[in-house]
């Protein structure tokens, strides 16, 4: 398994229920992920955050109308922060306590991987790279990760209306256990 960088987890300066619960279910979900509150913190604060926490990068659930708008990804560098492209637009999260996952309440997920896609989509495709290099999560399929005992994966596709969802579920079972994230769009530059 590969060697996972920490990731800091926070939400933008004022946040509405939904974020902090998403917030909170990503840290859960992802392996090496942590959750402060943002409070007044500026980028350069969260950038410091990230140092004293010996993270490298950090994800960042921003508004939008007031609910879940966008989530930005970065680098932490030592002049500060390097976005990486792309900034994921989100139309609407199915929080892990309204899914199955609800016998997941209160437990991490210590190792995950990314489902290979199966759908061709150039974006998914392009996402799941990103995501991957991001994450520092090897791409396998689910009979790999099964036999390589991962407890997790995380899966990119399409819904019929054409949007990327993010899942993420438990293995082997395939049981829903975070949120499921739908994407607008992104914006990759």
């Amino acid at each position: 398994m590969i060697e996972n960088p920490r990731l800091l987890l926070t939400t933008s300066r004022r946040p509405t229920r939904s974020m902090r619960t998403l917030c909170r279910e990503i840290s859960h979900t992802i392996p090496f992920a942590i959750r402060i509150n943002r409070g007044k913190l500026s980028l350069q604060g969260i950038a410091e955050k990230a140092i004293e926490l010996d993270a490298e990068k950090i994800m960042i659930i921003e508004r939008w109308k007031f609910s879940v708008g966008k989530i930005q990804l970065f680098h932490v560098k030592p002049e500060g922060l390097k976005n990486v492209p792309p900034t994921i637009y989100v139309h609407n999260v199915i929080f892990r306590r309204n899914s199955a996952g609800e016998t997941m309440k209160g437990k991490r997920i210590r190792s995950m991987a990314i489902a290979a896609s199966l759908d061709k989509n150039a974006e998914v495709i392009k996402l799941e790279k990103v995501l991957s290099d991001f994450l520092a999560l090897p791409v396998f399929s689910f009979e790999e990760m099964v036999n390589r005992k991962y407890e997790a994966a995380m899966q990119i596709k399409t819904s019929p209306q054409k949007n990327l969802i993010i899942t993420f579920m438990l293995l082997p079972e395939l049981v829903e256990v975070g949120p499921q994230i739908w994407v607008s769009h992104l914006v990759w530059s």
